[in-house]
């Protein structure tokens, strides 16, 4: 493992050679042997591995002995952006979003020094789509990633929105940015914009204390987020990153919980927002809210330098069905084309629910006759290669998850969704391959209501994701997941 805490002059320079290196060694990247042959759309969209939620050093520490406080590069995440880029696009991906931290007067951090450094990684790395964007110090909340659409005045999109509404910005503090008024405002700012902005809620469970015991992020807050701005505050990370915060260096187990949840633990690597069936997630489905799950690294230090972070790809991907560009990346995301992974357990995952001439696949919507039958039809790919931990894991189960639509509920704080069910559970004896494909095909018979339909897989035997101990190898225990199809009745 190359070592990255000193930063030269010659850094950029060095990521050019560092390219130009790992294309030469690695035109099979770990996790990613179908990278260039996945099955593609006939609008030539497929499936393609990102992470939203990335720190370079440009997530600085502070000096409080100055006023205002000065910024320490290198300060709480330690690698220049290309070199972020450069390891991103080793692990599989092929688009990422720089998300530094906040703090006072950080906008100018950001558009003064950040954003010149932000190109040359674009330029030094072109295989990688880059979005420009930054973890959001989010009013009343915790944190964000906010992804800027690429335009000319990206810089200068976020540097007013980080300005005007990060709650960290202010020098001198300013408590009233912490007020949910302020969050409410600065999605009425983005949703107006020309070209609107995404807004993913990070590691929400992170501060709850218990099963349901929210404190710093509510299912109150994120419902009016999301009827503020439905295309802008689109959803929030099913996996969290820190998944590596269980290993020490030595790749000895640390006693620290994955994802850094020290309150109440995620759940097979996944925030229990997620990993609940019939939990806080099925319940804004339920209510026919599209609300996506996505997976990051949250990458600041890696944990081979005592650090508790994967590198981006390294162990969790967020794939998009999209064409690469940064447009339908971003429309991707905002439209719930995605599943989520972890230690390169599936690389593609399709599901497609269908009646008669009508179907809808991962984030869409199909309009049936009552008590019509569905046929589901999932097909994954389950990689015969290792992954970057050097094993290569096999899909043990896939699960069929249903629930009610039942329309918006006047409890803003509801959390739960009784209707919310497993409805069949699929192994090895219940699917055929097709190809390199692994396929399932169920019916579902005499639908009668609107509803939904979702699919998660594992390489474990347990029925439902478990409470991850302390010290766990994240590589034992891996889900995916994917974002749900709607279905609704004539």
């Amino acid at each position: 493992m190359i070592k990255f805490r000193v930063v030269t002059a010659s850094m950029v320079k060095l990521i050019r050679c560092l390219t130009v290196v790992f294309t030469v060694l690695f035109t099979v990247m770990p996790g990613s042997s179908s990278a260039q042959a996945r099955q593609s759309t006939e609008n030539n969209r497929s499936w393609i591995a990102g992470d939203h939620h990335i720190h370079s050093r440009w997530s600085v520490g502070w000096d409080w002995e100055t006023d205002p406080p000065a910024p320490i590069k290198g300060g709480d995440a330690i690698y220049p952006i290309p070199m972020n880029a450069l390891m991103a696009q080793h692990y599989g991906l092929s688009w990422i979003v720089a998300t530094d931290h906040g703090g006072p007067n950080h906008s100018k951090v950001n558009v003064e020094q950040a954003y010149p450094e932000f190109l040359e990684s674009r330029e030094v790395v072109p295989g990688v789509i880059q979005f420009w964007g930054m973890e959001l110090d989010t009013p009343a909340a915790e944190h964000s990633s906010l992804i800027i659409p690429h335009t000319h005045d990206e810089a200068d999109v976020l540097e007013e929105i980080e300005r005007r509404w990060a709650r960290r910005d202010a020098w001198p503090p300013d408590s009233t940015r912490d007020q949910l008024v302020r969050m409410i405002e600065a999605l009425d700012h983005m949703k107006d914009l020309a070209e609107p902005p995404v807004v993913i809620v990070n590691h929400p469970g992170r501060t709850a204390t218990g099963m349901g015991e929210y404190t710093r992020v509510t299912p109150d807050e994120l419902r009016q987020w999301n009827n503020t701005a439905p295309e802008v505050a689109v959803g929030m990370a099913g996996a969290p990153g820190h998944q590596a915060a269980g290993i020490h260096a030595d790749g000895s187990p640390r006693m620290e919980p994955r994802g850094s949840y020290g309150r109440f633990p995620t759940m097979g690597g996944f925030d229990q927002l997620t990993a609940r069936v019939g939990g806080f997630w099925d319940s804004m489905l339920g209510e026919g809210r599209r609300w996506w799950i996505t997976a990051n690294s949250d990458s600041h230090i890696h944990w081979t330098e005592g650090g508790e972070d994967f590198w981006p790809g390294e162990y969790s991907k967020t794939y998009v069905l999209a064409e690469k560009n940064h447009a339908d990346i971003l429309d991707g995301i905002r439209s719930g084309r995605v599943f989520v992974t972890t230690g390169d357990l599936v690389s593609e995952l399709w599901v497609e629910v269908s009646a008669g001439d009508v179907s809808a696949g991962i984030g869409g919507e199909l309009t049936i006759d009552e008590n019509s039958d569905l046929t589901v039809t999932i097909r994954f790919l389950d990689p015969d290669i290792q992954n970057a931990k050097g094993d290569n894991p096999s899909v043990n189960r896939v699960d069929l998850i249903t629930g009610q639509i039942h329309g918006i509920q006047d409890n803003m704080g509801l959390d739960v969704n009784p209707s919310t069910r497993v409805v069949a559970r699929f192994g090895a004896e219940d699917w055929k391959k097709e190809g390199d494909y692994r396929v399932i095909r169920t019916t579902i018979e005499n639908v009668d209501h609107d509803m939904y339909i979702r699919v998660r897989g594992t390489n474990t035997s347990d029925l439902e994701p478990l409470t991850d101990p302390r010290g766990e190898d994240p590589w034992s225990d891996l889900w995916f997941y994917s974002n749900p199809v709607f279905v609704g009745l004539q």
